[in-house]
């Protein structure tokens, strides 16, 4: 799929479509990926991330509210990989990620935050899957649609391909 966010975004004028606030860096080889959202709330805790990055991705964006943390990294080089070999097509972290230079070089698209080289804590799995997050301007909700590329991140509450 061949998409520009800069194309979906005249061409549904007339949709209600949201645009995130510009805060997120690039990471992964895919610079361009979309899919249906499932979305995950955390702080500083990875459980749920590494539970949820176990099942089947089919083509999803997992959307990740950190909290914004910079005390530490959610994703690193073996949830990435794990991410790529259960089918996903992207994350997107409002936190941090590590191992940057090992996601650069996996056929997954990532944005987040920053990088950060200590790893989230092990705790007690706590955390909120499937439900409403808002971060950077943007209502995530899972089953919404998200479509990245080098210019911004836009969300629509329904399939624009």
């Amino acid at each position: 799929m061949s998409f520009r966010t800069a194309d979906l975004c005249d061409r549904f004028a007339d949709r209600h479509l949201q645009i995130a606030e510009p805060i997120f860096k690039p990471y992964g080889q895919s610079t361009v990926f979309s899919g249906p959202v499932k979305t995950l709330k955390v702080f500083e805790d990875d459980v749920l991330l590494h539970k949820a990055l176990a099942e089947p991705g089919a083509g999803r964006v997992l959307v990740i509210d950190g909290g914004g943390s910079h005390r530490c990294a959610l994703v690193g080089a073996d949830a990435a990989r794990d991410a790529v070999a259960n089918g996903w097509a992207g994350l997107v972290i409002y936190g941090c990620v590590r191992d940057s230079a090992v996601l650069n070089t996996l056929p997954i698209g990532i944005r987040a935050m920053h990088t950060h080289p200590a790893p989230s804590h092990h705790r007690r799995g706590a955390g909120e899957q499937d439900t409403l997050i808002s971060f950077s301007g943007v209502n995530f909700k899972t089953g919404y649609f998200l479509y990245a590329d080098e210019d911004g991140i836009i969300v629509a509450d329904s399939e624009l391909l």
